[in-house]
């Protein structure tokens, strides 16, 4: 007697030996990665920094050096590692990102399917009342009839489409995990800018704070004159009034630093009444000096959203094999073996097993066009996103272009505002001397003080703006995410 396993082996066998004759090479066309022209490059981007004064270090850049590791611990902030080990261990974002990944990745499997041999199982019993006869007489015969065995159908990949599927479907997966990459990107990116927009905020909300200080001083000394008769109404009026205008420059500001704070607070995956960020201080974020900067033909394979364009554009050059194997004809292959018997008794009797092999071949004849306007359609699908992966290539070279003449004239501005803030602190010093010996009027120590105020927010906001153009460096550049140790990556 057979046993039903080896029935369904023995099928699977006669059907799965016509794998090695039947399946050919997979029809339309095979997936070249684009390269980048010898040409691309970032333009006039500069080759070095200029320094940025004395009170300041000076960055330089390392031509063809990549960045490896975690980049934000170049700032050597304990504070701001911590604060990025949160981020990335809470985001809801790089949850979300993994679970899709997974489901592109069954999705594969769910394709790869169709490779193999497909068996099933089926039982049945009936119970019929059929003419004596045969021809519908009056006599009748009541009876049971049961049935169990397995079946197996196998359509031979002869032209390549469910290859194809896989294909795509792997490209798919592909574009699933350089989203990954690029939520991975940019929750880093941005938490990094978060905590510099804090510590930008505070910097420049000291700097308003010491101007008010000024002015306090001044108003306390213009009473003082006052009192003595050494100076008029009008002066005291206009220390108040510039203390005034001073103090409105504060909720802005303060404002500023709740909403960083609150940016920073969602990122790590907290609610505002969960989680307090850090008081993030520029003085404790040490500025890297040394900037790798990738080759452009490097470039092009770290940076997740061009793989992301790359991996799009191989999806749907394997579509264009899915649709043209449409064209070609299909052969399925099936085969049964059923025990079948009147009573349950005399079901697994040899002398009641049936068994029973076919073929079926079609081919395309005619479908009124559509199978060759799904398959021009496919092509045009690839040409449009082939277009879509060169733009996106072209934004990653401007963006890094960009930020590198960023860095350029954040170096000169600081030097600039530093040096405009030194002489303004100079001119203010030595006006309010010559104030108290009566050698210059309070008009004159208005005007120095304003100076010197505007100088030091502007030295304020242009030392935070070398620091977020590095940290926009970082993340152009693709923020070393394949050392990015998460298992859904692998």
């Amino acid at each position: 007697m057979i046993s039903y396993r080896s029935a369904v082996m023995m099928t699977g066998w006669i059907l799965g030996g016509a794998l090695g004759t039947l399946s050919g090479c997979a029809v339309g066309p095979d997936f070249a990665r684009p390269e980048p022209s010898p040409a691309a490059g970032y333009g006039r981007s500069p080759t070095s920094l200029p320094a940025a004064g004395p009170a300041d270090v000076q960055q330089h850049l390392l031509p063809g050096n990549q960045i490896i590791g975690q980049w934000w611990e170049l700032f050597h902030a304990p504070q701001l590692n911590d604060t990025l080990a949160m981020a990335i261990s809470g985001s809801p974002t790089l949850d979300s990102a993994r679970a899709t990944l997974a489901q592109a990745q069954q999705a594969i499997v769910v394709v790869a399917g169709a490779l193999y041999p497909q068996a099933d199982l089926g039982a049945s019993g009936t119970r019929e009342r059929v003419s004596s006869d045969g021809f519908g007489g009056p006599g009748h015969v009541t009876g049971n009839l049961f049935n169990i065995g397995p079946t197996v159908s196998f359509s031979p990949d002869i032209f390549g489409g469910v290859r194809r599927r896989i294909e795509q479907q792997t490209a798919l997966a592909e574009v699933q995990r350089d989203e990954l990459a690029a939520a991975y990107l940019s929750l880093t990116g941005n938490a990094v800018i978060q905590a510099i927009n804090i510590a930008s905020a505070r910097e420049q909300i000291k700097a308003v704070n010491d101007m008010i200080a000024v002015d306090q001083q001044n108003l306390e000394l213009t009473q003082i004159e006052l009192e003595a008769g050494k100076a008029a109404m009008i002066d005291v009026l206009s220390a108040r009034s510039q203390l005034a205008v001073d103090r409105t420059l504060l909720p802005p500001l303060t404002q500023q630093l709740s909403t960083a704070g609150d940016a920073l607070t969602v990122l790590v995956g907290k609610t505002p009444a969960e989680w307090t960020p850090p008081a993030f201080d520029l003085d404790t974020l040490n500025l890297p000096t040394a900037l790798p900067v990738s080759l452009p033909s490097i470039l092009v394979h770290e940076r997740p959203d061009i793989l992301a364009g790359e991996a799009q554009l191989h999806a749907a050059s394997a579509a264009i094999g899915v649709a043209t194997a449409q064209l070609y004809p299909n052969v399925t292959l099936t085969g049964s073996w059923t025990q079948a018997a009147a009573s349950t008794g005399a079901l697994f009797e040899n002398s009641n097993s049936l068994w029973g092999l076919g073929a079926g071949f079609t081919a395309p004849l005619f479908h009124g066009g559509t199978l060759t306007a799904q398959r021009r359609e496919a092509v045009d699908a690839f040409d449009a996103q082939l277009g879509v992966y060169r733009q996106t290539v072209l934004q990653a070279f401007g963006q890094v272009a960009d930020t590198l003449q960023a860095l350029e004239h954040d170096a000169t501005a600081l030097d600039a505002q530093r040096e405009a803030l030194d002489t303004a602190q100079a001119s203010l010093e030595l006006s309010q001397e010559s104030y108290k010996e009566g050698q210059a009027s309070f008009i004159q120590v208005l005007q120095a003080q304003r100076l010197f105020g505007q100088a030091r927010l502007g030295y304020a906001q242009a030392k935070s703006q070398r620091y977020l153009d590095t940290a926009q460096l970082f993340a152009a550049m693709g923020g070393a995410w394949q050392d990015w140790k998460d298992p859904s990556m692998r």
